[in-house]
């Protein structure tokens, strides 16, 4: 049995898509992608311990159905060791804890989050001192979020979105999160986008006008050019997204836009104040529905102080 060690923490957080354009289905069945992610301040904390085996254990905030979570031993961070083990030719064991206050299957990347962190705290905890360029390598085999999970801020996604590169963002952006109760099949939001955008180009194209709002920092601009292909097809599977857009923007928000593929809706504000504001009124509007309040850029899966 291996002697106690200093637990290692890791902070992920999650992502949303500012921009989401889909090119038409490829030979191999996959769509090209173009998207700007940003991390906002979302988190999971995972936490891990030396141990003979690797376990995991979850536990999730209150608004969190935790009936959701993967069944044991088909977690990311189970695959995360794996590949670590692979690339190194030594075992990765742990006790991983995930403290999870993202949502679950709600387009915000909170699996991915995990992953991410995952493949920084075990490589810390080994001292397998993995390579930035590998550690990279092996999220992208994870998933196609979890390379974006590990640089954070805010960047452009191409190919599948793994393809990650930090863009300019002069802005502080704050956000209201609305996800859903009910989850959202991904692959049928994508068919539907292929009936409805029969004529979409095989690459889109790239998302000047998003960049430079970013690059100016004025949410306003920011908002005219938010943008998600997908986001008419999910409304269409989903029409009372669509009325909870209207009624974030009648509540003042400056924009309302489904993140990716759904359920998740968020809503573009002037300040923290005025968010705040507006997911207080959406919080009286219904009872039922789960608001939280975000800011974005925040950094991506980094140590955090136990």
């Amino acid at each position: 049995m291996k002697g106690p060690t200093i637990p290692i923490t890791v902070r992920a957080a999650a992502k949303i898509n500012l921009l989401l354009c889909v090119g038409a289905p490829r030979p191999d069945g996959f769509h090209t992608l173009v998207t700007v992610y940003q991390a906002v301040s979302l988190y999971d904390d995972l936490t891990v311990e030396s141990a003979d085996d690797l376990t995991v254990e979850t536990t999730v905030a209150s608004y969190i159905d935790g009936s959701h979570l993967p069944e044991p031993g088909h977690n990311i961070v189970d695959r995360a060791a794996s590949a670590l083990a692979v690339h190194h030719g030594r075992p990765v064991a742990a006790r991983v804890r995930v403290d999870k206050s993202i949502p679950i299957a709600g387009g915000l990347a909170g699996g991915s989050a995990d992953g991410a962190a995952a493949l920084l705290a075990l490589d810390r905890l080994h001292d397998l001192q993995t390579s930035d360029h590998d550690l990279l390598v092996l999220a992208a085999g994870l998933g196609s979020d979890v390379p974006f999970a590990l640089i954070g801020a805010t960047a452009l996604g191409e190919g599948h979105g793994e393809i990650v590169t930090p863009v300019d963002d002069r802005g502080s952006w704050w956000w209201v999160v609305v996800p859903s109760e009910e989850g959202m099949s991904t692959p049928a939001v994508y068919r539907h986008y292929d009936e409805l955008r029969p004529e979409a180009p095989l690459v889109p194209d790239p998302p000047d006008e998003l960049l430079a709002a970013l690059a100016g920092g004025d949410p306003h601009r920011l908002a005219a050019a938010l943008h998600n292909d997908l986001e008419q097809a999910a409304l269409d599977l989903r029409p009372d997204l669509a009325q909870l857009i209207v009624e974030g923007v009648d509540l003042g928000a400056i924009r309302g836009l489904v993140s990716g593929s759904g359920p998740t809706c968020v809503f573009l504000c002037e300040s923290g104040d005025h968010a705040r504001t507006v997911a207080g009124a959406l919080s009286v509007a219904s009872d039922q529905r789960v608001v939280l309040v975000a800011h974005g850029p925040v950094a991506g899966a980094h140590l955090v102080d136990t």
